[in-house]
């Protein structure tokens, strides 16, 4: 019987799968519940939020998947972070728990779906990317789930003529549909989930699972991919390709240049250090069975073509890493870590999650501000970003948690502050959708106007009421306003702390006597970056 079987695994694999799933599933999820809201809101939750009371097949900058969920999840447990951020919570520890299952369906034992669990509950920018609200902690479960269908795919193939598989024709052809609409899912998520799936066409056409392109199973998950994507691929057209021009101007005015060798040397580092032996020996046993090749391949492949981007972020390749995982659990536990030598079994894995534990604070915020920034000093780690911003004693993801609530309530003060007359038709803009976002949340509590802004989706939102009679303006400057208005008060200062330094003291603008139409004016603040 082939070693990629379902049956062939090592004793005790199929015991005890359940309850060490659910473990993981706990801690990972315990985990979340501790840091509860930590920092506060961060930035693009205020934008998620917003969005979301607006749905529609699309947005400047994501497709519309996550926006729905986070719709059907406030309707039913209401606006709190700590509701909102349960979420991204359960994505993260069910791609945990489909990693061991992964591990199992490739042959691994207890141990091998421990270790490959282990490796993936504690990668930094795994913890990072699912502690709070984005599409990136849906981008890890979809990669994984698909991942997981093609391992299933790929392992009932090796066994075809297997008794238990009566119709393995049929079976496959179901399993290239799921894949396709998960990929489709993807897509409708996240646009990188191309990568994946391209990556994946590559290693098919390059290994022996070439044969399965004779059959219909892959055609049919192209094509309900794409029907999957249509809606959004339609929105995109009918607004003259938004999200292309958002991604051609991050990547040239907004996102670093990373050299090569930065970014091999940052997917150490995000993924943790001691998780390294886990997946480089998942790649390499995945290239070495023909049955698997494909997963190494594709990995390599999506792993060339964010190197040769020179923008990439490292989270672009994470999701990719649970296959890894998987399968370095199962190869770890045949060679390195046999079952012969079980202290040396429990050492590593003990090593594992004290290391994961050690660096927790650089991934989600369990230390108070001042506490994180003495921790990661003594660590030799400083601030960092992936784009062209200023940074101040913390790194970008942390300090944009910071600060909010401070300056919705100095533009609620300049807002409240205004003559009645003024303030019955004054509108409040905003250069960034991360300020505009806060005073639509934020702000209810103030009963601020909803925030216009020129910024990615706010721009497609239009003036939403605004008629620019008296504008509150955070940020810009005196002459820069004066173009475009008779008189420019300064009313306030933003006063954030620790927040991203662009945000920090900005004057607060009180704008009378418009020298145009907003109609006028409107198109020339689109800046979708």
């Amino acid at each position: 019987m082939s070693s990629l079987s379902a049956r062939a695994v090592e004793p005790g694999a199929a015991r005890n799968t359940l309850w060490l799933m659910a473990v993981f599933a706990a801690v990972k999820l315990g985990l979340h519940a501790w840091v509860g809201e930590g920092y506060g809101w961060f930035r693009d939750e205020f934008y998620y939020v917003v969005c979301s009371d607006r749905l529609g097949w699309g947005y400047v900058d994501h497709p519309p998947l996550s926006i729905a969920l986070l719709k059907l999840w406030r309707l039913a447990f209401g606006d709190s972070l700590f509701a909102i951020r349960l979420l991204p919570a359960l994505a993260g520890a069910a791609a945990i728990v489909t990693t061991g299952w992964m591990a199992r369906r490739l042959g691994g034992g207890t141990y091998a779906q421990a270790l490959a669990m282990t490796a993936a509950l504690i990668a930094p920018l795994h913890l990072a990317l699912t502690g709070f609200y984005s599409m990136n902690a849906f981008d890890l479960l979809l990669w994984t789930l698909a991942a997981a269908v093609l391992v299933r795919t790929f392992t009932d193939h090796a066994a075809a003529g297997d008794a238990a598989a009566p119709h393995p024709a049929r079976t496959a052809t179901r399993r290239w549909l799921l894949l396709g609409v998960i990929v489709g899912l993807g897509l409708m998520n996240k646009w990188s989930m191309m990568w994946f799936a391209g990556a994946i066409a590559i290693g098919v056409v390059l290994t022996r699972e070439r044969r399965h392109l004779r059959t219909r199973g892959p055609w049919l998950a192209a094509l309900s991919a794409a029907l999957i994507f249509l809606p959004h691929a339609i929105w995109q057209v009918a607004h003259d390709g938004p999200t292309f021009e958002f991604i051609r101007n991050a990547t040239g005015q907004k996102m670093l240049a990373v050299a090569p060798l930065e970014f091999l040397l940052d997917q150490v580092s995000s993924m943790h250090p001691l998780t390294l032996p886990v997946w480089l020996a998942g790649l390499v046993w995945l290239l070495a069975r023909p049955g698997l090749r494909a997963l190494g391949i594709a990995f390599i492949a999506v792993t060339l073509l964010l190197v040769l981007n020179g923008t990439s972020r490292a989270s672009y390749l994470a999701p990719a890493y649970t296959m890894l995982f998987a399968a370095g659990g199962v190869a770890l536990a045949r060679t390195l870590l046999p079952a012969r030598l079980p202290l040396l079994r429990g050492v590593w894995l003990g090593l594992m999650l004290a290391g994961g534990a050690a660096l927790l604070p650089l991934a989600l915020p369990v230390l108070p501000v001042d506490a994180y920034v003495a921790y990661a000093a003594r660590l030799g780690i400083g601030p960092s970003t992936d784009e062209r911003k200023e940074l101040g004693r913390l790194p970008q993801h942390y300090a944009d948690m910071l600060g909010w609530e401070a300056i919705v309530a100095e533009v609620a003060r300049v807002h409240h502050a205004l003559p009645q007359e003024d303030r019955e038709r004054a509108s409040i803009f905003t250069y960034n959708y991360g300020v505009a976002g806060a005073i639509d949340v934020l702000g209810r509590a103030h009963a601020l106007p909803p925030a216009v802004s020129g910024h990615n989706q706010y721009w497609l939102w239009g003036t939403r009421g605004a008629t620019g009679e008296v504008l509150i303006v955070v940020g810009g400057s005196r002459e820069g306003h004066l173009r475009v208005y008779e008189r420019a008060d300064s009313a306030g200062v933003t006063d954030c702390g620790d927040c991203m330094p662009y945000e920090n003291g900005r004057t607060i603008w009180v704008l009378r006597g418009p020298r145009h139409p907003v109609e006028e004016v409107w198109p020339q603040l689109k800046h979708y970056d």
